[in-house]
């Protein structure tokens, strides 16, 4: 069986230095915001580019620390409007409704997956303060163009990166192409940690002062509330196993890179429609967290293909305006999210895979 996903196959060549930093940190019996973590911090904002990286305790709570932060530098006020692509995780949406501001679903470009700049425009209402540029599946969006809208209309820009680790445009890498940036180190990504952990990337000194006492219950000094904050700190251990794992990032997105240059070119099946490539320079601007096809017969070739030996998933099954807990969101219409997730699945990709496992993944798919 070709796993999807293989943790333990992806994580085993850290497993010496895992020991090593477990035993590191027991030592020092320090486990919360010690040295580990700020060696992370400052390994992680130079390598997106940013003067700063504040790490947190997940990629959810990354997001909502952010608008929260802009809220009380009053750049943001309750009840302001963020612009999202209507096919994103649910996580982008809930963490704007998380910090009382209100999501306004844009649809994607049906190609690329990620938020149609050409539809910003006609949702920006004098509400509207910030966009939410999500990087959907490792690719990222258009920030160019996004950040040329969001000056013209005096609207903050926030990057959900959490997909999209050392991606990379003409323009700069992801965590370094707007006023702020999510990232999860949830295991699955491209730079997993063994557990959850999460971190904000900036340039905005006044912002990244905010957060860092927003994670700590508000406080900068110990004791001292300034605000009201959560707990919501990167594990100490945790950023210890990102130290070991964060400089081998380029080299495992260029493995899934590779993965990736084969599927486009030798997966020939008129029944399945192959991801497009957004065109950022001459850049290397997906990082293919996930490699998504697209076809009409998604339940049969996904069952072909489990027969076969191929595991898959479908991210997501569900678009957000037609989950249970937005109800209200029923009567909207987005054709071309709908089209998307009902027709998106999963291939597998990591920098773990085999030439024969990518061989085979093709040779299935083109005899279906």
């Amino acid at each position: 069986m070709i796993k999807f996903l293989d943790l333990k196959k992806i994580n085993e060549p850290y497993e010496t230095a895992f020991q090593e930093k477990l035993k590191s940190v027991l030592e020092n019996g320090w486990y919360i915001l010690g040295n580990e973590v700020a060696l992370f911090e400052s390994s992680f904002a130079n390598y997106c580019g940013t003067k700063h990286c504040v790490g947190v305790g997940n990629g959810f709570d990354a997001l909502v620390l952010i608008f929260k932060g802009y809220i009380l530098l009053g750049k943001l006020q309750k009840g302001d409007e963020v612009i999202v692509p209507a096919n994103t995780y649910i996580a982008s949406i809930l963490a704007i409704m998380q910090a009382d501001l209100i999501p306004v679903l844009v649809e994607p470009k049906l190609e690329t997956y990620n938020l149609n700049p050409d539809l910003i425009s006609e949702k920006i209402t004098s509400k509207a303060k910030a966009i939410l540029a999500v990087h959907l599946y490792g690719q990222l969006a258009e920030m160019d163009v996004i950040n040329e809208i969001a000056n013209q209309n005096n609207l903050l820009v926030i990057e959900d990166a959490a997909q999209a680790h050392g991606a990379i445009s003409d323009f700069g890498k992801s965590g370094n192409l707007s006023n702020a940036a999510a990232f999860s180190f949830y295991p699955g990504k491209n730079l997993g940690a063994l557990g959850d952990g999460g971190a904000v990337t900036t340039n905005d000194d006044a912002l990244a002062k905010v957060i860092k006492s927003l994670r700590n219950y508000g406080s900068e000094v110990k004791y001292k509330n300034e605000y009201i904050g959560v707990n919501s700190r990167l594990d100490e251990l945790q950023a210890a196993f990102l130290n070991v794992k964060l400089p081998n990032l380029d080299a495992e997105n260029n493995a899934r890179r590779a993965i990736a240059k084969l599927y486009l070119s030798e997966i020939k099946n008129d029944k399945i429609i192959l991801p497009t490539l957004s065109l950022q320079g001459t850049s290397p601007s997906h990082v293919f967290h996930l490699f998504v096809i697209r076809t009409e017969n998604r339940e049969d070739l996904q069952q072909y293909l489990l027969e076969n030996g191929i595991q898959t998933m479908i991210h997501y099954p569900i678009p957000p305006h037609k989950q249970k807990a937005f109800a209200a969101w029923y009567h909207l219409s987005f054709p071309i999210t709908e089209k998307i997730h009902n027709e998106v699945l999963s291939l597998p990709i990591s920098p773990v895979m085999t030439d024969d496992e990518v061989s085979f993944v093709i040779d299935v798919l083109n005899k279906y």
